[in-house]
């Protein structure tokens, strides 16, 4: 019941911002959209970008499902467009109204999560430092969501496909030549 709710939310939180900035809805706004009382609101999330947080994550998490790996990661980021092309009002309203660190936070966790998955998948075998592992996938977490901003700046205009597609020739075989460089039993 609880993610009936909560999706409900989500929907009406969308609905309204085909209408109006994020900035000038309110908990009533939604509320009253969804057809549920204030008090019902809170009882789920603590305030309106509580709510645009997990609405990231949970079509973020079902975009990543099972794409997580190296031979996936394509997938995995391309799904991340597509949440972020599907939720373009959304996105573009935190973007231009609240603020751009919102949006960068969200980028950065969902891609870190993808990324580091990654890297440890392709250091199986080798002795390579976590921290060392967490800055190679740090590098190309701030690549890839300086890449997404630059196209949600831009109006989502280019196809995704094409730009990961253009990742994929940069990343191909560089990661694990940036762990065969951190490796400690070479």
């Amino acid at each position: 019941m609880a993610q009936t709710t909560k999706k409900a939310l989500a929907a009406s939180l969308k609905h309204l911002l085909l209408q109006k900035p994020l900035n000038k809805i309110t908990i009533s706004d939604i509320a009253r959209d969804c057809g549920i009382n204030r008090m019902t609101f809170y009882y789920h999330f603590k305030d309106i970008y509580d709510l645009v947080e997990w609405m990231c994550i949970d079509e973020s998490a079902k975009a990543l499902e099972g794409k997580k790996e190296y031979d996936t990661w394509q997938q995995g980021f391309l799904g991340i467009f597509q949440v972020v092309l599907n939720n373009k009002p959304l996105i573009l309203n935190i973007y231009h109204s609240v603020s751009r660190e919102q949006v960068e936070m969200y980028l950065y966790r969902v891609t870190y999560g993808l990324l580091i998955r990654v890297v440890e998948e392709k250091a199986v075998g080798m002795r390579v430092r976590d921290e060392d592992k967490a800055f190679i996938a740090d590098f190309y977490k701030y690549a890839f969501v300086g890449i997404m901003l630059n196209w949600i700046k831009n109006g989502m205009k280019e196809d995704p496909e094409q730009i990961v597609g253009r990742l994929s020739v940069l990343v191909q075989g560089d990661i694990t030549r940036a762990l065969n460089i951190y490796r400690l039993d070479k």
